[in-house]
């Protein structure tokens, strides 16, 4: 299956019920991010699952940060685990307090269980690796659901951009016409040899000129392409924004200088599109 162009944006959820589990819902959500990073909100008991998530996301997505929040309702998966040992320590120690201090106030249960690693939830067979078998199915269904969510926004993206970069054309078609056009007026006030070739040699755009049209040629292609190209088309625009500003302080033309400051707003708007795409 061919891949196309993805925006780091989207949602997707899925939910189901399963006898002796409860209702598993699944929620992911996606914005944007120069790498891939995943957070993860998971039920008690079943934090040992995050690689297993983390894999089956990094095999289908490159860029962005990933929200998964996996709920699951009416759920028996836990039981109480009370650690004595450590009780036993913290009343032994507090007994000491308690005659060292000649404290007379007394200890009561709710006070010791509320104290850190006293009580705890555990697993038991349905929590864990245990319910991975289960909960596979809806996670994968709401990462099918996520991508495609993605991938339509990529879509969108993709004619906007291919709209802007054929306006960019148009204005670099423009300029290379006006620029001839320009350079043989200006040349006809100049009589000295020397004068001319010093004014060629510092108003000459062309240079600028070839090098956009190049750039605009290659993010177009980038573009009608596949597979994660937000890096690649980032720096082609980055490209086009040094060669429009080049362009713009050499010119001698102020037609040109115009054109060459609205194709630098329109490359900026350009940039910020690219920051959505993976």
């Amino acid at each position: 299956m061919k891949k196309i162009i993805s925006s780091m944006t989207g949602f997707g959820g899925h939910e189901i019920e399963i006898d002796s589990i409860g209702r598993i819902s699944v929620e992911l959500k996606c914005t944007n991010h120069k790498f891939l990073e995943t957070v993860f909100n998971l039920p008690d008991g079943m934090i040992a699952l995050e690689d297993k998530l983390k894999k089956e996301i990094e095999s289908k997505i490159r860029r962005g940060r990933i929200y998964c929040s996996i709920n699951i309702k009416d759920q028996i998966v836990q039981g109480i685990f009370v650690n004595r040992k450590l009780l036993k320590n913290y009343l032994h120690e507090l007994n000491g307090l308690k005659k060292e201090f000649k404290i007379k106030e007394g200890l009561n249960l709710d006070s010791l269980i509320r104290l850190p690693g006293v009580l705890s939830l555990k697993e038991n067979k349905s929590t864990g690796t245990h319910i991975w078998d289960k909960l596979k199915p809806v996670f994968l269904q709401a990462l099918a659901a996520l991508l495609r969510s993605r991938r339509k926004e990529g879509e969108a993206l993709a004619a906007l951009l291919k709209n802007r970069s054929g306006l960019l054309k148009r204005d670099v078609d423009f300029i290379k016409q006006r620029f001839g056009l320009a350079i043989k007026s200006r040349l006809k006030a100049i009589q000295a040899p020397e004068e001319r070739v010093a004014f060629l040699k510092g108003a000459d755009i062309a240079e600028e000129i070839d090098r956009l049209r190049f750039h605009i040629k290659n993010f177009q292609q980038k573009l009608a392409g596949s597979g994660s190209v937000g890096k690649e088309l980032d720096f082609i625009t980055q490209e086009m924004q040094r060669e429009a500003n080049t362009l713009a302080a050499k010119s001698f033309d102020l037609i040109i200088s115009g054109r060459a400051v609205q194709m630098k707003s329109q490359i900026e708007k350009i940039r910020e599109q690219v920051q959505n795409i993976e």
